[in-house]
């Protein structure tokens, strides 16, 4: 199955062409022909965060050039796909609209099936994808279901157990910002550029991961409680900077390591109780954020000290992209689900 994915939730505009083998089944898998993705960092960067208004106009600007782009590098058009899926929830409602509305009219004008996917399982699917280079069905790296995702990026921190395709149960969330938002709203604070997570990352590198004693948010929680909370630690950074001023040179250095340090900490801890708990032997880390190198040599080492699976995808499909979109999008086209006259943005909408 040839399957086209939108993704217009926040502020990438992207689209791909994915080949799925065996989409009905129970461990379909998927190869990306093409993914496209234009960022809209630099719209947003003078703000240090995302404007909503901008990002919906952007993606009017971007959406069609995007799709067309990512029709062509995969060799095929409209005729010669299954089907469309567009990420229909959760985001930020103006900018799923655009998505939604240019998939209404590409499915209407083709006559092809369309099916509106959850952003977040988008990213639990993610790790079904090999590289476009590999022959179909290649995706050796895919793990075997039932695993615990950890999805974590600017919007979402949360611990899903994955029984089976469609099947997601959550075992917890964050209770106030997600840990992308953590690292953005740092990283302004620091003066660091937007988005800010990819700067404190590469200026960690060269911090000691124990020069400040930050917070671990919920640490005297329960054993079997897996919900997250970063708001402590984001005013622990700034009342550091009350007190110490801004850092330069190596005090940078140290206060990024060890801000990231208690991210990855609480991130990776609770992630490997909750699949013990769950009886679960694979963790899959996904979301922008799992693209950051200390968290994912953390989880690393964690579950090889627990006798964990750890899968992570490629970093580019860690970050927001159309072609999870349409990994997520294919089983349920194989199912038949695809009912287009209903299809609306719910920005709200919880896995």
């Amino acid at each position: 199955m040839r399957v086209l994915g939108l993704e217009t939730s926040c502020d990438e505009t992207a689209a791909a062409v994915v080949e799925v083998e065996d989409a009905a089944g129970p461990r379909p898998l998927g190869r990306a022909l093409s993914d496209v993705v234009h960022t809209q960092a630099d719209v947003h960067a003078r703000f240090g965060g995302v404007v909503p208004e901008l990002a919906s106009r952007d993606h009017l600007q971007r959406i069609l050039p995007v799709v067309d782009e990512a029709l062509s590098r995969a060799g095929c058009d409209l005729r010669s796909i299954d089907g469309l899926s567009v990420t229909s929830g959760p985001g930020l409602v103006g900018a799923l609209l655009v998505g939604i509305q240019v998939a209404k009219a590409l499915a209407l004008g083709a006559a092809k099936p369309l099916v509106g996917v959850n952003h977040l399982e988008g990213h639990l699917l993610a790790v079904l994808l090999a590289d476009a280079a590999a022959a179909p069905g290649s995706a050796e790296s895919a793990p075997e279901l039932p695993w615990l995702a950890l999805v974590v990026s600017g919007g979402h921190t949360s611990l899903y157990a994955v029984r089976a395709l469609g099947d997601y149960r959550a075992l917890g969330h964050t209770l106030d910002d997600a840990a992308g938002e953590a690292f953005d709203k740092v990283a302004k604070l620091l003066g660091l550029p937007y988005p800010g997570g990819v700067h404190i990352d590469r200026l960690a590198r060269g911090g000691d991961p124990s020069a400040i004693a930050f917070p671990r948010g919920l640490s005297k929680r329960r054993r079997d409680q897996f919900d997250f909370s970063f708001s402590g630690l984001k005013t622990a950074v700034l009342q550091h900077l009350r007190e110490h001023g801004q850092p330069r040179g190596q005090a940078l250095h140290d206060l990024c390591a060890s801000f990231q340090e208690a991210i990855c900490d609480a991130l990776t801890l609770r992630a490997v109780r909750a699949a013990r708990a769950a009886g679960l032997k694979t963790l899959v880390l996904c979301g922008g954020v799992a693209a950051n190198s200390r968290l994912r040599a953390l989880a690393q080492e964690r579950c090889g000290a627990h006798g964990l699976t750890l899968h992570l995808p490629a970093p580019k499909l860690c970050t927001d992209n159309g072609a999870m979109i349409a990994m997520a999008g294919a089983q349920r086209l194989a199912r038949g689900e695809s009912r287009p006259e209903r299809l609306a943005a719910d920005p709200g909408w919880r896995l």
